[in-house]
């Protein structure tokens, strides 16, 4: 016979799946759109914890769909096959072979290791490409880039079909172009443009930092689309954190309910902000 006493971890973690129960009701059938990148793909652990996280999701009746990116795994490639790369205003070039490259390695290394641990976590998930059905066709971006894309048209329907059967969608950010060619989409556009076809609830955006930040470097828990464009013409916005409130604003503006920005390196980040009344990073609405 066991005995052991209750004690105050126990009696916190009851509260807190106690708290949680208004927002999984919240998010019961709805779709939220995760881009997964920096610190959640750098490790085994982390992956396995986001796995986890999503596997958790998809069981309390959320439709979860994951984009990723992969940069650091594309650049070990082509340094690996001896590559060279050109640069045009600090973009690189990407040219036929390099493109070859990109999609191996995102269709293939990066999204079956995503794939693998989410399916290790007793999920199911598929992994595609914006090629697959469809799902985005893309215009060149820019000529002197090559082949990068900007998604034109979208395709959901394949998405729908994966949510009626349960499955955890897995998406590598290439598309196709009108004429066959293969175009590497930016992660966080991509995700935008997928979060915004599917008219998302929610489009999470992992980063390596914690939130957008004000003019005294705190992070800003809520915003209005409104302040986050004048938040960017006073240069309180720079940087590497623009492409990303643009995404943002860009996702609002075609429909979806909210955008979060958040950071991917803490623990069970988008349990957080999907299940918890204080949330995680930082929350953009429509004005």
């Amino acid at each position: 016979m066991k005995t052991r006493d209750m004690n105050r971890d126990w009696i916190a973690t009851a509260a807190t799946l106690n708290s949680a129960l208004p927002y999984l009701q919240r998010y019961d059938g709805a779709i939220v759109v995760i881009k997964l990148g920096g610190h959640a793909m750098g490790s085994d652990e982390a992956m396995e914890s986001f796995a986890r996280d999503v596997v958790l999701m998809r069981q309390v009746g959320v439709n979860p769909v994951i984009v990723h990116g992969g940069g650091p795994m594309i650049n070990a490639m082509l340094n690996k096959l001896d590559i060279q790369s050109d640069f045009v205003n600090g973009k690189r070039v990407t040219d036929e072979a390099t493109v070859e490259v990109v999609e191996m390695v995102l269709s293939g290394v990066v999204n079956k290791r995503i794939v693998q641990a989410i399916n290790d976590q007793g999920g199911v998930a598929v992994g595609l490409s914006g090629k697959d059905a469809n799902l985005m066709t893309c215009e060149q971006t820019d000529a002197s880039l090559g082949f990068v894309g900007t998604p034109s048209q979208m395709n959901p329907k394949i998405l729908h079909d994966l949510f009626s059967h349960d499955v955890i969608p897995v998406i590598a950010p290439l598309g196709a172009g009108r004429s066959g060619e293969t175009f590497n989409v930016n992660g966080d556009t991509a995700a935008g443009a997928i979060a915004s076809a599917l008219k998302a609830d929610r489009l999470l955006l992992l980063t390596d930092v914690s939130g957008v930040k004000n003019a005294a470097g705190e992070v800003v828990t809520e915003l209005k689309a409104g302040q986050i464009r004048e938040m960017t013409r006073d240069g309180t916005i720079a940087g590497g954190m623009i492409p990303k409130t643009e995404t943002a604003l860009d996702a609002l503006h075609s429909g979806v309910r909210a955008v979060v920005i958040l950071d991917g390196r803490a623990p069970n980040a988008v349990l957080l902000e999907l299940f918890t009344e204080h949330g995680a990073g930082s929350l953009i609405r429509p004005d």
